[in-house]
């Protein structure tokens, strides 16, 4: 069963990469926005998210978030990370850029120890001001599921066909490498075409693009929940620590969650 987020702030939840996150999802409450179709998204499909289509608006979130923030600083709540992430994409929000201003600021007079992340796709890099707004935050957690156009096609079903990774690539390097860089590693089959993110060119090609763009961190998981595409199977954290060993090699932080 696809998880959906049907408030605009939730949590906090315990996340495995994150700690204590409070949650922040700008898209629908029951439905799913967003420009990739992931194998693997623990959101569901697009097409089964399409009964609600409707945003929150700037000032709805900003009481949510507010309330939210507020009712867990009274009541003596850890906060280690207050996350973007939600039933899609968050920076496909019209107002993506000042809802991040507004964040900072109740972050800064409830939670100034807490970190603010967002997690996306990467995929809005070219809209204005998002770039400018994921510098802002502690941790903008870029992805970039492969190096290869085919299996990032393959594994990502991006909506539009005009997606490329080098363009995102290109956009990346704006941060002059300060930006975390998030993979999912997985296995299985997609009817007939067998997925493997630990096929050694795939490896090959994904490290080199981690050693061009150099982030001052890598984020590599696997499956945590049941994926939408029933046949996928995780890899295992020794899998991921063989092929990380050359950005750790590198300088390059790495972090792996099983």
């Amino acid at each position: 069963m696809a998880l959906r987020f049907d408030h605009i702030v939730f949590g906090p939840i315990k996340s495995r990469r994150l700690g204590n996150s409070l949650g922040i999802n700008l898209l629908p409450r029951n439905g799913k926005v967003c420009t990739f179709d992931c194998i693997y998204c623990e959101c569901g499909w697009n097409a089964d998210g399409r009964e609600d289509t409707s945003l929150p608006g700037f000032n709805e979130v900003c009481a949510s978030l507010e309330e939210g923030i507020a009712r867990c600083s009274k009541e003596g709540v850890s906060i280690d990370t207050i996350t973007f992430s939600g039933n899609g994409e968050p920076t496909l929000h019209p107002d993506f850029p000042a809802i991040i201003d507004r964040t900072l600021e109740l972050r800064d007079r409830y939670y100034p120890q807490a970190k603010v992340s967002v997690l996306s796709n990467a995929t809005q890099l070219g809209r204005e001001g998002i770039k400018e707004a994921l510098s802002k935050v502690d941790n903008p957690i870029l992805k970039i599921d492969s190096a290869s156009e085919d299996f990032a096609r393959l594994v990502d079903r991006p909506v539009s066909g005009h997606y490329s990774v080098s363009s995102v690539e290109k956009e990346l390097e704006w941060f002059q490498g300060d930006f975390i860089l998030q993979t999912m590693f997985l296995r299985g089959k997609d009817g007939l075409q067998e997925i493997d993110s630990t096929e050694p060119a795939l490896v090959r090609e994904w490290t080199e693009l981690v050693l061009r763009l150099r982030p001052r961190e890598v984020m590599m998981y696997t499956l945590d929940r049941v994926p939408p595409l029933k046949t996928l199977g995780k890899v295992t954290v020794g899998e991921m620590e063989a092929i990380a060993a050359p950005l750790v090699a590198a300088g390059i932080t790495v972090q792996i969650k099983g």
